[in-house]
C-alpha cells in the first residue's frame, strides 16, 4: 500500500484520536490496556512537544494506525534518559499492509532527534505474538515479564517489557 501517510496527531485531535480507540475496543479489547470507560474519561496521552507526540497512519484520509512516545518521568532528570512507546494499534481492516513497520520506523526516527534519549521501552501483551515479532526485527529485547499484570473480565494477562537502545 503506497498511500500510506505517517502525521503527528495533535491534542486538537482528541475526538478523533478517541473515535479511532473507540472502534479499536469493539473488536480488540483484549490487546488494549484500556478500556471504552478509560478512553471517554481520558486526556490526550501526550503534549505536542518534541519529546511527546503521537503518529497516525492515515489511508486515503482514513486513520488507520496510531503509535504515542513520552519521555519517562516527565521533566524528572534521572529518567529523562528513556522513554516509553504506547498504544501501537492499527485497525483490524489495515493489517498486513506494513502500516505498523512504517509507524514504528517513523516514530524510532522521530525519537534519534530527541536530545538525551537512550533507550525506548515498550510493553506488549506477552501472548500478542505478531507485535513481539515486529519489535524484535527493529532492535528490541525482552528484559523482563510481569505475570498477571492485567486482570479483565475474569482473565488475567501478563506483559513483556521490551528495550531498544539507541547508545
Amino acid at each position: 500500500m503506497d498511500n500510506i501517510e505517517i502525521k503527528e496527531i495533535l491534542s486538537a485531535d482528541i475526538e478523533l484520536y478517541k473515535t479511532f480507540l473507540a472502534a479499536a475496543l469493539q473488536i480488540d479489547k483484549e490487546n488494549l490496556l484500556i478500556t471504552d470507560q478509560d478512553n471517554k474519561e481520558s486526556t490526550f496521552p501526550t503534549k505536542d512537544r518534541n519529546d511527546s507526540f503521537t503518529l497516525g497512519a492515515f489511508v486515503e484520509n482514513i486513520l488507520a494506525g496510531i503509535v504515542s512516545f513520552t519521555r519517562d518521568g516527565g521533566d524528572r532528570e534521572k529518567l529523562r534518559h528513556k522513554g516509553l512507546i504506547s498504544t501501537m494499534y492499527v485497525s483490524k481492516e489495515f493489517r498486513g499492509y506494513g502500516i505498523a513497520k512504517r509507524l514504528l520506523e517513523e516514530i524510532i526516527k522521530k525519537v534519534k532527534n530527541v536530545p538525551d534519549i537512550e533507550q525506548i521501552n515498550l510493553i506488549v501483551i506477552s501472548d500478542n505474538l505478531n507485535a513481539k515479532k515486529l519489535y524484535e526485527k527493529f532492535g528490541f529485547s525482552k528484559f523482563g515479564t510481569e505475570l498477571n499484570s492485567i486482570k479483565w473480565e475474569g482473565k488475567y494477562f501478563s506483559e513483556d517489557l521490551m528495550v531498544l537502545r539507541l547508545k
